[in-house]
């Protein structure tokens, strides 16, 4: 009982997080060939097309490191990346062209 209601959970959350991420419209964008992962040839050659104003580095998004980043992978980046343009925001150090 326990192991199943383990598993259900697990598949919620995962499907939570990949409907997170297909929101965030240049993930779509970027995954170009529609299979659900973004390479690194797709990152590298339509990144400068989409709107993010801090572009996460690939290297970084691809934590399982197999040149490929999928929906769980892209919504760790969105969320990385809107904490580090909240905090730059509030920021009084010239680390940040947005800085008070």
């Amino acid at each position: 009982m326990t192991k199943g209601l383990a598993a259900i959970a697990s598949v919620l959350l995962l499907t939570g997080a990949g409907a997170y991420a297909a929101d965030w419209p240049a993930f779509n964008a970027l995954d170009t060939d529609g299979n659900g992962q973004i390479d690194r040839i797709e990152y590298q050659k339509n990144v400068g097309k989409t709107k993010i104003e801090y572009a996460p580095n690939f290297a970084a998004m691809d934590e399982d490191s197999n040149n490929g980043v999928d929906e769980q992978e892209w919504a760790a980046a969105e969320k990385l990346t809107k904490s580090y343009t909240a905090r730059c925001r509030e920021a009084s150090a010239s680390w940040c062209k947005d800085a008070k």
